[in-house]
């Protein structure tokens, strides 16, 4: 088979199949969801890089529920012996066949033990669930909110960890998704869910005798002439000011107005 089948099938760069190769594996991946979730593969990896902390005949290359947490308990102890910190949805991803985890955790583990950094994969967000493959597929053919947790949720999840809470988070976080993409469904296509426009969807809209934009430019307009013109006076040196004083005549006292008054009234 080809590099560029296997790298069309698994996702993976041409610089880390390449690296794969060189470990020379007693197994060679070729389905990477079934492969690596026990952690046989992951450890051999280690091995070639700490032979004497991991000891491969301790794993066990079996796809019973027993054996992965066997081998990724031992995993588990190197990592922290090691102060490797690959990320926990990594992980789980992998352990649980989540679409995509595999391919994605071993790029990481290609990054830490090479020091290679690869853009188009650590700068994208971690989604393992099947949101890619249900955007393909046509609106008839997507999966039911029903049909979507037993998808997104694996049974080995379930049996991992037995906590009903956890496992409730976990539903609802997948149902919160299915909700989101139906109401961006109805959005785009209304008229598949005969959902009529509303009274101001149909409303003609007329344009306004002066729209804003005209309001906008005679405000500009404005503004620079008057900037324009006290710049003008203020770049003149030749300008005086002069402070003009202007004196306003007193004011009779109020008993005087109170006489004439008095005074008129006897006239």
């Amino acid at each position: 088979m080809s590099d560029f089948t296997t790298i069309r099938r698994t996702g993976l760069p041409r610089v880390v199949l390449r690296w794969l190769q060189s470990l020379d594996l007693t197994v060679s991946p070729r389905h990477f969801r079934r492969d690596f979730s026990n952690g046989y593969l992951i450890a051999e990896i280690f091995s070639w890089y700490y032979p004497e902390d991991i000891k491969i005949h301790s794993f066990q290359n079996g796809t019973s529920l027993a054996a992965k947490l066997s081998n990724w308990s031992q995993l588990g102890k190197f990592f922290a012996k090691r102060n490797l910190k690959p990320i926990r949805e990594l992980i789980d991803g992998t352990i649980h066949c989540k679409p995509g985890a595999a391919e994605i955790f071993v790029q990481d583990i290609y990054t830490m033990l090479t020091n290679r950094r690869i853009k188009h994969i650590q700068d994208e967000e971690v989604d393992f669930s099947d949101r890619l493959y249900q955007d393909k597929l046509p609106m008839v053919a997507r999966s039911t909110a029903s049909r979507a947790i037993k998808t997104n949720i694996k049974l080995t999840e379930i049996l991992v960890e037995p906590n009903i809470n956890k496992n409730r988070q976990k539903v609802n976080a997948i149902i919160n998704l299915h909700l989101q993409r139906r109401c961006l469904e109805r959005e785009q296509y209304p008229e598949r869910f005969n959902i009529k426009p509303t009274l101001g969807a149909r409303a003609i809209r007329r344009p306004s005798a002066v729209s804003d934009s005209t309001l906008n430019l005679q405000r500009d307009k404005s503004w620079h002439v008057s900037s324009a013109a006290s710049t003008e006076i203020r770049g003149k040196t030749g300008v005086h000011f002069k402070t003009i004083q202007v004196k306003q005549a007193e004011r009779l006292p109020f008993d005087v107005h109170l006489n004439i008054g008095t005074y008129v009234k006897g006239l």
